[in-house]
């Protein structure tokens, strides 16, 4: 009994150690990444959560309680989870994707972008990384809601500066051959 005691003393002292180093790191790079506070909180909740989920599960298995038991328990929790979030799929990975963006992701709020999509093209400065979303304002004035998950999978152009994303946007060049068909015509 005292062994597990001073087991679970040490798991206690390594944890809040641990989550405070979590918590310093992620706002450490959140700083260096020019991130938005609420973002960073976001992020460090959600990997303190999962920390804390293996610590509850370190201290269950300390206690001496068996694999089965915890089989039994996790397998009935994830059953319910998946069932609950199967038909909300692409929220879980958007989510995945926002932790991503976070860690990974070469862009930052206030860069002028090009998403590479064959059907629109989404040209514009960042405006928010949010939890599902990256915020994205054209040269139109327009905002567009652009999906984690599917930012990952497409071409992100970024640009020096506005006036360099203007000059690759296809509408800027239409609107100047009109200019030019007009000049024409009188």
């Amino acid at each position: 009994m005292m062994v597990q005691l001073g087991l679970i003393a040490l798991l206690v002292v390594v944890y809040v150690i641990l989550s405070r180093f979590l918590k310093s790191s992620v706002a450490l790079l959140g700083r260096s990444k020019s991130v938005s506070d609420v973002r960073v909180s976001y992020v460090s909740k959600m990997l303190h959560l999962g920390f804390t989920a293996i610590f509850v599960l370190l201290i269950c298995l300390v206690l001496g309680i068996g694999y089965g038991q915890l089989a039994i328990f996790f397998s009935s929790v994830f059953a319910v989870v998946g069932v609950a979030l199967f038909a909300q799929w692409s929220i879980l990975s958007n989510i995945t994707a926002s932790l991503i963006i976070f860690f990974g992701f070469p862009y930052r709020v206030g860069d002028w972008v090009k998403v590479v999509d064959k059907d629109d093209e989404i040209l514009g400065q960042i405006l928010e990384i949010s939890s599902f979303h990256v915020i994205i304002q054209r040269l139109s004035g327009d905002v567009v809601t652009y999906p984690n998950s599917l930012i990952l999978q497409k071409a992100v152009i970024r640009f020096s500066s506005q006036e360099a994303a203007m000059a690759a946007s296809q509408f800027q060049q239409d609107k100047k051959e009109v200019v030019t068909v007009e000049d024409k015509v009188e």
